[in-house]
Parts: C-alpha cells; sequence; structure tokens
C-alpha cells in the first residue's frame, strides 16, 4: 500500500478504511487446508493404497495451544466466509497501522520544521 505524504490525505485515507473495519459477518481467526486422510476401516480402498479421503480442517489457537477442528461439509462454505472475513479484516488493521504510523511520522516532521529544522 502507497502511504501518501499529505497528512489531510492520510487521514481521509485512514477514515475510509476505519468506516470499512465493521464486520459484514461473522470471522474466524483461523487457517482452512484441505487434508487427504486414511479412515481406518480395513475394508477401505484407502487403506491399501488407494485414494485417500478427503476433508477439511481448521487450524487456530487456542489457549496458547495449536488446534485443528474437522470442518464438516455441509458447514465448510460459511467456515470459508468466516476465515475470508477474517482476513479481509486483519488486512485493513495492517493498513490502519501503516497509515496511523504516517500520521506520527509527519506530526513530528512538522514540529521539526516550526522550529527551524530541515
Amino acid at each position: 500500500m502507497h502511504v501518501p505524504e499529505p497528512p489531510t490525505q492520510v487521514r481521509r485515507m485512514l477514515a475510509s478504511r476505519l468506516k470499512q473495519l465493521t464486520p459484514a459477518r461473522p470471522f474466524l481467526a483461523a487457517s482452512l487446508s484441505l487434508v487427504h486422510k486414511r479412515c481406518g476401516q480395513p475394508s477401505c480402498r484407502c487403506h491399501h493404497d488407494g485414494p485417500r479421503h478427503t476433508a477439511h480442517h481448521l487450524t487456530l489457537k487456542d489457549g496458547g495451544r495449536t488446534r485443528t477442528l474437522y470442518v464438516p461439509q455441509d458447514l465448510l462454505q460459511e467456515v470459508q466466509q468466516w476465515v475470508a472475513e477474517y482476513q479481509r479484516l486483519k488486512g485493513l488493521m495492517a493498513e490502519i497501522s501503516q497509515l496511523t504510523l504516517a500520521l506520527v511520522h509527519s506530526h513530528v516532521q512538522e514540529r521539526r520544521r516550526k522550529k527551524g529544522r530541515p
């Protein structure tokens, strides 16, 4: 993201990002992955080097520990939207931090200019 030099433009961009920060749906701080697993039944073809079963798992931090949860197929689309919403909000927060830091830098530079320093 390009951060403009003038503080007025930075403030305008910051206000825009803050309006977008409102979540549109529930969000989930996790990553979703596709895994290929064996089911464990001796009669299944996956047990004898055949194609494995596909499943989706969520990986998240819970109390400082990494947890993995199975996602049922009928809930998959909703969970994908929740994870995508979290990623969108996380990106917005990073941009807001950059813009706020730019405001701090511009404030310091402005004070130096007023004191007559280059």
